[in-house]
């Protein structure tokens, strides 16, 4: 492999998204995809629909998951 080659963004890490597929919202919550359609129906996980597409803002995993620490902690 040339020394210069870059190896490519896997598209879920991306910098410049500012929607995910729920598939990789899912992906980096480490759950699967019917869960994270519950979780996007509970309203537990921020999304939005653009055209006929639902998506999930690129920061709505991490603030779930805050919210769930944060939930914990205070049990």
């Amino acid at each position: 492999m040339d020394e210069h080659a870059t190896l490519p963004v896997p598209a879920d890490d991306d910098p410049t998204l500012v929607f995910l597929k729920v598939e990789e919202a899912a992906r980096r919550l480490r759950i699967g995809r019917t869960t994270c359609f519950a979780l996007i129906r509970t309203g537990e996980l921020e999304s939005v629909m653009v055209g006929g597409l639902r998506r999930v803002p690129v920061d709505a995993p991490a603030a779930y998951a805050a919210r769930l620490r944060t939930a914990q902690r205070a049990a």
